[in-house]
């Protein structure tokens, strides 16, 4: 049995807005990154957290894992602890919910060869709650209409819609490391409404490698990203504007270029990584070598050097205060709170122009002010 569905609902963002991509990336090696591999440590960390916090037999893997750290425990711990909150507050209507930790969920009803696999199930009186932690600490994850969270929603409802009388369905994104909590809650017959209607047509075309190539946002995890001649095309389409400088620019082109000249960023790294990894696989590129990069000089042996320099009776140390992020994880979130909550001040980000779908709210600037004051 395969580890992971053609039409996984980790990759469900992308193949349901680009549904040939989900065939296209089957062409592609799974070359794995060491987030990934982070991941996947911090997941099994939390898995034994939550299995002793609610008594259950399980065993602790820390020394199997390569990237464990102070942080990660913390993160554990903290998960933990809010599965256990969600349990009491289910208790509260329900005298046993029935929690569930890494279980198998099938959404092969509405998505062909279909299933996933839900870090937290938990089920009591009339909802379902699904959990999911996401250990990254890059790109925000909002569970508010999350397609991964709706197909382990139909997955557990699968299983127990026929034994309970679930009418509420329930998603919450465990982010600690962007200090995000998200949760989204839909009726039952919703859910079951986009599955028929959305869900399982759009899956048919993807299973067949049918339907129309789209670009966005979700191309960032695409295998076939820096290759995909549908990205290519559209972020070209740029090229119109001629490269003119910003003032002969109109205001409705300035802001057409600003929604798309991210896309049109990561998609030009994109391809200086290809054509990079192409070069040093043997690909030769036309008017283009590999030459070695620049380096910094480093130490052979630091032992050896800090011994060196104490004998010549110079300090071979810099010492400076540990930074915010690094004293937290020494002392930890509370005892760091504790102590020097009160010497703690976060000045003003720097302006940055973002679209108004981003939900921080308005620098007020002077003009804004003049205005308001008159």
């Amino acid at each position: 049995m395969p580890n992971h569905a053609l039409l996984s609902a980790s990759s469900s963002h992308r193949w349901l807005n680009c549904p040939p991509s989900a065939r296209l990336c089957e062409g592609y090696d799974d070359k794995g990154s060491d987030f990934a591999a982070e991941g996947t440590d911090a997941h099994a960390l939390c898995e034994f957290k939550l299995r002793t916090a609610l008594g259950m037999e399980a065993r602790d893997p820390t020394e199997d894992l390569t990237w464990y750290n102070p942080e990660m425990e913390e993160c554990a711990n903290g998960y933990a602890a809010f599965v256990l909150e969600l349990v009491e507050e289910a208790k509260k209507t329900c005298p046993d919910p029935v929690v569930l930790i890494e279980q198998r969920l099938d959404y092969s009803k509405y998505v062909a060869e279909g299933f996933g696999t839900g870090d937290c199930v938990i089920i009591a009186d009339g909802t379902l709650h699904i959990v999911d932690f996401k250990y990254g600490r890059g790109v925000l994850v909002e569970a508010e209409d999350n397609p991964q969270m709706k197909l382990y929603a139909l997955g557990a409802l699968e299983l127990f819609d026929c034994i309970y009388d679930i009418d509420t369905v329930s998603m919450t994104i465990y982010q600690p490391r962007r200090s995000n909590i998200s949760t989204y809650t839909i009726p039952k017959a919703d859910l079951y409404e986009w599955a028929d209607h959305v869900l399982a047509p759009t899956a048919e075309l993807a299973f067949n490698g049918d339907g129309e190539y789209r670009c966005g946002e979700w191309c960032q995890f695409c295998k076939a990203k820096a290759d995909c001649r549908e990205r290519a095309n559209a972020n070209m389409d740029l090229a119109r504007f001629e490269f003119r400088q910003p003032p002969l620019l109109t205001d409705e082109e300035v802001e057409e270029i600003l929604g798309r000249i991210d896309d049109l960023i990561a998609w030009a790294s994109d391809i200086k990584d290809y054509a990079l990894q192409a070069a040093i696989s043997g690909k030769h590129w036309t008017g283009y070598k590999l030459v070695e990069g620049r380096s910094n000089r480093k130490y052979t042996d630091e032992r050896a050097v800090v011994a060196a320099v104490k004998a010549a009776g110079y300090d071979p140390y810099e010492h400076k205060v540990l930074g915010v992020t690094a004293m937290t994880t020494l002392l930890g979130k509370k005892q760091f709170n504790d102590i020097l909550g009160g010497l703690i001040t976060k000045p003003q980000g720097k302006p940055t122009l973002v679209p108004d779908s981003d939900k921080r709210p308005a620098m007020t600037n002077i003009i804004t002010e003049f205005m308001e004051e008159n």
